[in-house]
């Protein structure tokens, strides 16, 4: 569904721009991510908006046919990049799982502050920021995906999640459209 409106108390989450994970290959250019993310950063916390960081520690517990990570993660890895310049009012949720509602206190953090709506961008496309948005979506929060501002290694992955399950679970738009809508807000 194309972008319509931005709920009164919207948060922006941004999923995995962290330092052990932006050097991976995507298919999309990593700068381009993240300068979307940045420009959406900037128009949420001038707006006094909240801002979630999430980044990535672990993997959830259980077997898969996948091999695990056994070895820790290297000093910094799980650092946000500088350009997301994070500030000391952002919210930083540290996750284990896909998703960033999954055993984090985020769904209560953000009801608290009477969010009603999330935006999501970040990596993995179809991963960390679908899973995200279907959490969100199960948890009865509005949700809003800047397909622009979000990519994947996968190409298939990618493209199943923007054309098949981000419609939905609720309105997609470009970082440009998004910051657009803000504006005219709250004009």
């Amino acid at each position: 569904m194309p972008l319509t409106t931005l709920d009164p108390m919207t948060a922006l989450v941004v999923v995995d721009l962290q330092n052990g994970i932006v050097g991976s290959s995507f298919v999309h250019p990593i700068e381009g991510i993240v300068s979307r993310s940045r420009a959406l950063l900037d128009a949420f916390r001038e707006r006094g908006l909240p801002v979630v960081l999430v980044n990535v520690a672990g993997v959830a517990p259980g077997r898969t046919e996948r091999q695990r990570r056994s070895e820790p993660y290297p000093d910094g890895w799980t650092e946000f990049i500088p350009e997301l310049d994070q500030q000391p009012g952002d919210i930083v949720v540290t996750k284990r799982t896909w998703g960033a509602f999954a055993s984090t206190d985020l769904e209560d953090r953000l009801k608290s502050m009477g969010v009603t709506q999330v935006v999501i961008a970040g990596v993995a496309t179809g991963t960390g920021v679908e899973s995200t948005a279907r959490q969100a979506y199960e948890h009865g929060f509005n949700v809003t995906l800047a397909l622009d501002a979000m990519t994947d290694a996968r190409p298939e992955a990618h493209d199943y999640s923007i054309k098949n399950v981000f419609p939905k679970l609720g309105e997609t738009g470009t970082a440009q459209d998004i910051i657009d809508l803000l504006a005219t807000r709250s004009a």
